[in-house]
């Protein structure tokens, strides 16, 4: 009978700062954490390692996400798809239902769920749509180092894409990429928008709307 390693996939770097929470439940679940964005261990590389490690097992992917993502499910599978194409090397399903949140309650009711097999024909992670860069009017990038995170930049963050996503600006206007540390640090939060390299320190949830309404809103 073939063994099954679970995996509980983050799909959003703006839940980086929760992944100790969901590396807990994952102990809990004698289960295995990946990134699909952000900072922490790469689906991927977890796929290599379980296969390097335990030829003819099988994985269960279970999507988790605490904050609101733009990034939606179907990226988990094309990543799946990617790995199971050029790879090929273990059977890899992904669970049918997403877990909001990273507990140990929600995640295993995601688990329960029924799976869908990863074939390796899931849509490519390349697209002629993809070629060049895209035609926003501006790029902000979002300071994430550890000085801006412990002085709110995740309330910052959710701020600025919750107004972004209020007005329709995001996946048109507006490009916003989290970084690491941006300098200088004694300004956290900080946020810089292009073009025009426009710095801004100190940017509390308030502040970030208010960008988006006098900065780039209307130019």
């Amino acid at each position: 009978m073939t063994d099954q390693r679970l995996v509980l996939v983050s799909l959003t770097g703006l839940d980086d700062d929760h992944l100790a929470e969901l590396f807990a439940t994952a102990d809990d679940l004698g289960a295995t954490v990946a990134c699909l964005q952000g900072g922490g261990p790469s689906l991927v590389g977890v796929l290599d390692t379980i296969a390097a490690e335990a030829a003819g097992t099988s994985v269960r992917l279970v999507a988790a996400a605490r904050t609101t993502s733009h990034t939606g499910r179907s990226w988990l599978g094309r990543v799946a798809g990617h790995w199971v194409r050029t790879r090929g090397l273990l059977q890899v399903e992904v669970a049918g239902a997403l877990a909001r949140g990273f507990g140990l309650i929600e995640v295993r009711a995601a688990c329960s769920a029924p799976a869908r097999l990863v074939t390796g024909g899931e849509a490519p992670l390349e697209s002629p749509a993809w070629e060049e860069a895209p035609p926003y009017r501006h790029h902000v990038l979002v300071c994430r180092g550890p000085r801006c995170n412990a002085k709110g930049a995740e309330e910052t963050s959710a701020a600025l894409t919750d107004e972004l996503t209020r007005r329709e600006m995001v996946d048109r206007d507006v490009l916003v990429a989290l970084t690491g540390c941006l300098y200088p640090c004694n300004g956290a939060p900080v946020i810089v928008c292009h073009p025009g390299d426009r710095w801004y320190r100190q940017v509390t949830a308030d502040e970030a709307r208010r960008i988006v309404e006098d900065d780039l809103l209307g130019d």
